[in-house]
């Protein structure tokens, strides 16, 4: 596979397509026939248009399945916990800002064709391109380290739920050789990797319903009222030692990756789609990522802040275990059944988010090399972010609360991508007839510009000031870990 912007972007679309293990190859007359039914869709009435997308949709559901991780499931927690409902609108907040974000690149790379670093590169810059890149990159390894350390914390808890002692250290060492295993099988055997996603999300969302049931058992108790006012922005006082602007800044960072971005146009490239495929992009995005995100991110908060609310007498929040948050789970499913099953939909959303990281290395390595997919040198890349299995060794105590500062590093990164996305939504010679024009074209570009500019005072902010924090909290666990 070329590196370039140029070649046949059929072809591209076909290498990617088996990369990202959506399909068999690409039917050219089963995309001609949907775009032609697209296309036709354009005048229908929206009920009639959006119950099509609906059947068409993927990509944006790839993106949630994702995003919805350790860093989503933990800031959700910490949040419920702290500050109640109060925080609600963090998610939907952050992955609005996304949709945004993500809708305009869906409209570049389906509106030419082209792979989006060789764009980026040619059209927006060679040095935007390769921090994007590099960004992706670094971020699918940084953030390998609280994946490990979530999965390896979940599956020392189960060991001891069935009457054995295992390590979280041991552990992670036990998810790596999986995670590995199954990383090397993207590719090759894709029934195997099929019926492996199919798992993990099956057991991803079986988490999600067990918050669900959680807050319909304790609705009595639920004070409908100030779940609706947690949906409008406010920054509570700061409880357990954490400030609420840490936990909206993970929200943030959590809900976007810059890795993610990276992935999220070569899905769509690989699906086949092309210009007919705009509409629907944008709405799968809002239809597949938003909502099933926000509801699964309010469930936990909800279900969390009915059962386990901060008590001062527990001490810091950061020192608070899975464990600890499985009790929530455990006041519906009961103890034990409660925590098996947080325990093992933590190393779901840990193994999916790993695997994930892994093919995103793989690509940046194959794009910032030219190597071929498949190769030597792109499963090489893809092993890179195993480094992160040193994880519960960094963390010690603070396993769990590791994944909040890790977001909002990897959170510092994002704004790399948006404006090198903001540079190619601008550029006459990329878009061509297809840039946003007029008034509307402005404010979208205005629009673009603010969020990115918004992210980088947000995360800079908070890596600065509540950096120092982070690293004494790492030195202080770890020193008693040994």
């Amino acid at each position: 596979m070329s590196a370039s912007a140029g070649g046949d972007p059929i072809g591209d679309r076909a290498d990617l397509r088996a990369s990202l293990r959506v399909g068999g190859p690409l039917d050219a007359a089963k995309l001609a026939e949907e775009e032609r039914a697209l296309t036709a869709l354009e005048s229908a009435p929206a009920p009639q248009r959006w119950l099509a997308f609906l059947r068409r949709g993927g990509p944006g559901y790839l993106q949630s399945a994702m995003t919805l991780g350790g860093g989503t499931a933990v800031s959700a927690i910490f949040a419920g916990r702290l500050f109640g409902y109060q925080l609600l609108w963090v998610a939907p907040c952050a992955m609005l800002l996304g949709v945004l974000m993500l809708g305009a690149l869906s409209h570049q790379t389906l509106s030419t064709g082209l792979r989006p670093f060789a764009a980026m590169r040619r059209f927006a810059g060679a040095p935007l391109a390769y921090g994007w890149a590099f960004g992706a990159l670094l971020a699918s390894i940084i953030w390998h380290f609280p994946q490990y350390s979530l999965a390896g914390g979940a599956l020392s808890d189960v060991a001891a739920v069935l009457g054995a002692d295992v390590s979280a250290q041991a552990a992670a060492i036990g998810v790596l050789v999986v995670a590995v295993s199954l990383s090397l099988l993207y590719g090759r055997s894709e029934r195997a990797v099929l019926w492996y996603e199919r798992g993990i999300k099956l057991l991803v969302w079986c988490v999600v319903g067990a918050f669900g049931l959680v807050v319909l058992a304790s609705a009595q108790r639920t004070d409908w009222g100030a779940v609706l006012r947690g949906f409008i922005p406010s920054l509570p006082d700061a409880r357990g030692g954490t400030a609420s602007a840490t936990l909206i800044t993970a929200g943030l960072a959590s809900a976007v990756g810059i890795n993610m971005v990276f992935l999220y146009p070569y899905s769509l490239l690989a699906r086949g789609w092309g210009r007919a495929h705009r509409r629907l992009a944008r709405f799968d995005l809002f239809a597949g990522m938003l909502v099933p995100y926000t509801l699964a991110t309010s469930l936990v908060v909800i279900a969390t802040a009915n059962t386990i609310p901060w008590d001062p007498a527990s001490g810091e929040a950061a020192r608070l275990q899975a464990v600890d948050a499985a009790r929530s789970i455990g006041s519906v499913l009961g103890e034990t059944r409660g925590r098996l099953v947080f325990d093992l939909g933590l190393v779901a959303m840990a193994l999916s988010t790993i695997t994930l990281h892994m093919v995103c290395a793989g690509f940046v390595v194959m794009e910032l090399t030219g190597a071929a997919f498949g190769s030597k040198r792109w499963r090489l890349g893809m092993l890179l972010p195993a480094v992160g299995v040193l994880g519960p060794m960094v963390g010690g105590e603070l396993l769990f609360w590791l994944a909040i500062p890790t977001s909002i590093v990897c959170g510092l990164l994002l704004p790399l991508a948006y404006i090198g996305i903001v540079r190619l939504a601008a550029s006459e010679g990329y878009l061509g007839e297809d840039r946003p024009r007029g008034a509307a074209g402005k404010l979208l570009l205005a629009a673009m510009a603010a969020v990115t500019l918004f992210l980088a005072v947000v995360f800079t902010r908070d890596v600065a000031v509540e950096g120092p924090k982070y690293l004494q909290k790492l030195r202080e666990s770890a020193a008693q870990g040994r």
